[in-house]
């Protein structure tokens, strides 16, 4: 086994102390330039890279920031870790991305790994809608920032989209567009993000006039294409089909897309379609699909500039006031909710 190189390796070759290795590496201000050039030029040859968990102990903070996420394999997802990391490289920092992959008992985990790790603080958009995960996380004193859902009953920040909002107004555009009896494909109904999208619909066809019947609820247990496919199906299959359906995301609208299209169902002459998030594919289908949009990069960032914040108000509590940020929604309107010509 290759011997790992330490920093004792480095002082003995360039024939310095431990000590003046540390303070080229940490404060090399405090070394003549030609002792830190010799030292340079060792670490080079030698490929010595410092230990960041002995570096931990030493000063007590740590370099990563962890983001816990719903779904890496959503787009949205992928935005909101783009924006967080560009924020923590700027200052400096690095992040740890992981995926709970909507489930209760993977979130736990990697809570888990997170407080072992000691990471500097966590971005977290919970998948356990119960909240015990995050009353045991919360135990370790490790600062986090709720991402992608409002920080109702707790005392933390977070950075969110107005989802009830957003819900009106993607409903409020089909019933101007002329649509009487339109679907809710929902996605897992214990999340609040589609609890706040059902809402707003509600909301919009309570202000159109309309009951709440006139929404017709399609729960999926996942936020994908092929849970959008299903939907689609089960779509064909009723009776007095809507004429036009509302997504928790924009993969479900992309399946259930794919559903019509395989079945021979115009879009959106037969059903017009609505999804949610606005990723980079909602432009490229097939059939352009209308979207909600979220700021997702500009989300991810301010989360993490939330975190680092807090963090480094450490020593002063009062330099630190918990915020809410409520970011507002846009309709991107495409081909696939169009009223016929």
């Amino acid at each position: 086994m290759r011997h790992m190189v330490g920093i004792k390796d480095v002082a003995r070759h360039a024939g310095v102390s431990v000590g003046t290795v540390s303070n080229v590496i940490n404060r090399p201000d405090m070394v003549s330039e030609e002792t830190r050039r010799r030292v340079q030029s060792v670490i080079e040859s030698l490929g010595y890279v410092r230990s960041e968990s002995a570096r931990q102990l030493r000063v007590g903070r740590s370099r990563i920031v962890g983001l816990l996420v719903l779904d890496m394999g959503n787009p949205f997802f992928v935005d909101v870790a783009r924006g967080a990391e560009r924020a923590a490289r700027e200052a400096g920092l690095g992040v740890m991305v992981c995926n709970s992959a909507q489930s209760p008992g993977e979130e736990a985990d990697y809570l888990s790994l997170f407080a072992e790790q000691r990471v500097r603080g966590v971005l977290l958009t919970p998948a356990d809608a119960t909240g015990r995960n995050i009353d045991a996380f919360r135990r370790h004193g490790i600062p986090f920032i709720l991402v992608d859902r409002v920080a109702e009953g707790t005392t933390e920040c977070s950075v969110s989209v107005d989802d009830v909002a957003g819900g009106a107004l993607a409903v409020r555009h089909l019933i101007d567009a002329g649509h009487r009896s339109i679907a809710y494909v929902s996605g897992p109904p214990g999340l609040n993000q589609v609890i706040d999208r059902r809402t707003g619909a509600l909301n919009a066809l309570d202000e159109a006039g309309l009951g709440p019947e006139r929404l017709r609820e399609l729960p999926t247990e996942r936020l994908d294409v092929t849970a959008g496919r299903d939907a689609g199906a089960r779509l064909l299959g009723l009776a007095d089909r809507p004429t036009a359906v509302f997504c928790a995301n924009d993969l479900l609208a992309l399946g259930v897309l794919q559903a019509m299209f395989a079945a021979g169902v115009s879009v959106p002459d037969d059903l017009a379609i609505v999804g949610y998030d606005d990723i980079e594919f909602a432009a490229a289908a097939a059939v352009p699909l209308t979207s909600v949009r979220q700021p997702a990069v500009t989300m991810g960032a301010l989360a993490a500039e939330l975190l680092l914040e807090e963090t480094e108000a450490d020593t002063a509590p009062a330099a630190h006031a918990h915020r809410r940020v409520v970011l507002q929604p846009e309709l991107v309107v495409r081909r696939s909710s169009l009223p016929p010509r």
